[in-house]
C-alpha cells in the first residue's frame, strides 16, 4: 500500500476527524452520498456507526445500473431479441430486471448476449461477426460516457457498418437539482461523486450552492476521505455557508478532464432521460448526435418494446431518492437478496441495498 493511500486509512487520523466532526455537528442534518462507490465504502467501513446522532447519511442515485429505468432495460432486451443481433454489455447489467425479463434471462433463452470489459471489445466482436449487427449497451454517467464516445469515433474510423451503441448514459448535476426540489427528501448537503468529478470538475455543481444554498463537498473513497467530506459539510452548515468544496484534489482538478468532456460533447448531445424513482429529468440523457446516427442503435435497430411495468413491492426508486433506507423496504432480505435480487439496488455491486445487506446487521437479521 502506498503512503498516500495508507494515510487515508489511518485509524488515528480517522479518530481525529471524528472528534472534529462531533464538535461542529450540532444541528440535525441529512447528507446524501451521491455515488454508489461511496455507499459501499461507507457500509464496508462502518462509517454510519461513527456519525454523530445529528447526522443522517442517505444514499442517492449514484448507481448507474440502479437508476436505469425499466423502460430502458426493456428497450435493450427488445433490441437483443432481433434476428442477427449480438448484444454486448458490462457484467453488472446482466441480472438487472426489466419489466418482464433480464439480460441474463434472455441469454438463458438463447439470445446472443455477451459480457465485455471495454466498449472496444464490442468492436472486435463486430469485426469477427460481419453477418451480425453488434450493439453495445452504454450505461453510466460522465465517467463511462467518454469511452463510449471514443468507441463510436473508432467505429467510424474503421468503417464498421455492423456496429452501433445504445446510449442510456445520464449526467449527474441536474439530477441533484431534482432531488433538492423534491419535498419528500429535504437534503441539507451533498457528498459529491469522486469519479464523475474527475471528468466534469467542480464548476457544474456550483449552482446547487449558489441557487439553492446546499453545501457540497467532493470526496474520495477512503475512510478518511469520506469522514473529511462529512466534516466539511457539517462545518459549512454550522457556519451558515453554502459552497462547493473539493476535498479530493489529488484526483479532481477544478476544470475536470477537458479532453474527456470534449470527446463526450463531440459525439453526444443532451436529451431527456428517465431516472428510476425520480422520473424524466430534462437534459440529463446523452443521445448520439445526428452526424453519428449510423452508430445509434435506436436508429439502426428500431423496435417497439412492451409497455413497462414496475416490480410489485420493490421500493428501489424511493431508496434512490433517499426517501426510505434499504432495510425499510418490505422485500429487503426476504424475497430480495443478492443471490435472488428483485430490484436493481440489490443487483448492482454499487447498489445501496446490496451494501446494507452485505455490510450491516440488517442484512444478517
Amino acid at each position: 500500500m502506498s503512503d498516500l493511500v495508507s494515510g487515508f486509512r489511518d485509524p488515528e487520523v480517522a479518530r481525529q476527524v471524528i472528534e472534529q466532526l462531533q464538535r461542529v455537528a450540532t444541528r440535525p442534518c441529512k447528507l446524501m452520498e451521491v455515488c454508489g462507490t461511496h455507499t459501499m465504502a461507507i457500509a464496508k467501513n462502518g462509517l454510519r456507526g461513527v456519525m454523530p446522532e445529528t447526522i443522517t447519511l442517505l444514499s442517492g442515485p449514484g448507481c448507474p445500473v440502479c437508476v436505469t429505468a425499466n423502460a430502458e432495460i426493456d428497450l435493450a432486451i427488445e433490441i437483443g431479441r432481433q434476428r442477427g443481433v449480438i448484444l454486448t454489455t458490462f457484467g453488472d447489467m446482466m441480472k438487472v430486471p426489466g419489466s418482464y425479463s433480464s439480460l441474463s434471462g434472455e441469454k438463458a433463452d438463447g439470445r446472443d448476449v455477451r459480457i465485455v470489459y471495454s466498449p472496444l471489445d464490442s468492436l472486435t466482436i463486430a469485426e469477427k461477426n460481419p453477418d451480425n449487427h453488434v450493439v453495445f449497451l452504454g450505461v453510466g454517467f460522465e465517467t463511462t460516457a467518454p469511452a463510449v464516445a471514443l468507441t463510436i469515433r473508432e467505429a467510424a474510423r474503421r468503417g464498421l457498418e455492423n456496429w452501433s451503441a445504445l446510449s442510456l448514459h445520464k449526467t449527474v448535476p441536474t439530477a441533484l437539482e431534482a432531488l433538492v426540489n423534491d419535498p419528500d427528501v429535504q437534503i441539507n448537503g451533498f457528498i459529491l461523486p469522486g469519479h464523475v468529478s474527475t471528468i466534469i470538475g467542480v464548476e457544474p455543481y456550483r449552482f446547487l450552492a449558489e441557487r439553492y444554498g446546499v453545501p457540497c463537498v467532493i470526496t474520495g473513497f477512503e475512510p478518511v476521505d469520506i469522514l473529511q467530506g462529512v466534516y466539511m459539510l457539517a462545518r459549512q452548515l454550522a457556519e451558515g455557508r453554502a459552497e462547493v468544496e473539493n476535498a479530493y484534489k489529488r484526483a479532481v482538478m477544478s476544470e475536470g478532464n477537458r479532453t474527456a468532456v470534449a470527446a463526450m460533447e463531440k459525439v453526444f448531445e443532451p436529451t431527456d432521460a428517465e431516472w428510476r424513482g425520480i422520473g424524466v429529468i430534462p437534459g440529463t440523457g446523452l443521445a448520439v448526435r445526428p452526424e453519428f446516427e449510423r452508430y445509434d442503435a435506436r436508429i439502426r435497430v428500431p423496435v417497439t418494446p412492451p409497455e413497462p411495468r414496475e416490480i410489485k413491492g420493490c421500493q428501489c426508486g424511493d431508496v434512490l431518492r433517499g426517501v426510505v433506507l434499504p432495510y425499510e423496504c418490505k422485500l429487503f432480505g426476504k424475497g430480495c437478496t443478492p443471490e435472488h435480487p428483485i430490484g436493481p439496488c440489490m443487483v448492482s455491486s454499487e447498489g445501496s441495498c446490496a451494501a446494507y445487506y452485505r455490510y450491516t446487521d440488517y442484512g444478517r437479521a
